[in-house]
């Protein structure tokens, strides 16, 4: 792990700083930011099984940014298909579900990064014999959401080494198709984000162990569109200071998410 935070480190220094300013006046006029949001990707957003309630550390920080900036965040459900189109189109303010900044986003979306992380291999905890360290994955089938940059980030790896004996990727429609192939039997291992591993071991004691560390390191970033330069400033201002105020390290440790922090807010910092 002390090879992510020196990476991020690294990223980090090459960013841009920001100068605080006040919200855009249709924003202030409007005393809302209408934020999209995918609810299924726990522990960062998904609805409480008991009430129905929206929670999770990315609803519980853009509640707090929402008091930062003296407006109501207005959560809109939508499809990750349709995230980018609508803030290309202004549908919506702002995307903040567990996104991840890459390179091939930054055309559509500026992203205030608040959070680090990475892709992760585990297993069913009855295979820990068979999987000692991450080279046994190779010439495995392993799952991943088709919808994320693992399958990329996955066959890198793969590719770095393995060899002649490849890594047989599977793609599936999220990471509880993953899961749910994983105890069938139809995977040898999976991959997620490690930032979601230790909610879903707490959900299912003794199902899953994780194998290696982070083999990536990404970002997570809160979008916004191209064109709304002082809305990004705002933002930045206000995370920064939740930051600075311990809000943050506390939703953090709340979350199990304290090894995945930020020092500062970044913008662009994926690759």
């Amino acid at each position: 792990m002390m090879k992510l935070f020196l990476a991020a480190a690294a990223i980090g220094a090459a960013t841009v700083s920001v100068k605080a300013v006040e919200l855009p006046a249709d924003i202030a006029k409007q005393g809302s930011i209408k934020v999209a949001i995918v609810p299924n990707y726990p522990p960062m957003e998904f609805r409480d099984p008991a009430s129905g309630t929206l929670t999770g550390f990315d609803v519980e920080l853009g509640e707090a940014l929402g008091r930062k900036l003296g407006v109501k965040i207005v959560w809109q459900e939508t499809s990750f298909d349709q995230m980018m189109p609508a803030i290309a189109t202004g549908r919506v303010d702002m995307i903040l579900s567990g996104m991840t900044d890459i390179k091939s986003r930054q055309d559509t979306a500026t992203f205030v990064d608040y959070l680090r992380n990475g892709p992760r291999f585990f297993i069913q905890q009855t295979r820990a014999s068979e999987f000692k360290d991450m080279n046994a994955f190779c010439g495995k089938k392993v799952g991943a959401s088709r919808r994320t940059s693992f399958p990329r980030l996955i066959a890198a790896w793969s590719d770095a080494h393995c060899g002649n004996d490849p890594i047989n990727f599977v793609g599936t429609e999220g990471s509880g198709d993953a899961r749910t192939q994983l105890r069938q039997g139809r995977l040898d291992a999976a991959v997620q984000g490690g930032e979601t591993l230790p909610y879903m071991m707490d959900l299912e004691p003794g199902a899953y162990v994780p194998v290696g560390e982070v083999f990536s390191v990404q970002f997570t970033g809160l979008a916004l569109n191209v064109k709304e330069k002082a809305l990004q400033q705002a933002v930045v201002e206000a995370l920064d200071a939740l930051i600075a105020d311990g809000s943050y390290r506390e939703l953090l440790a709340k979350w199990k998410l304290t090894e995945y922090g930020v020092e500062r807010t970044t913008i662009n910092a994926g690759q």
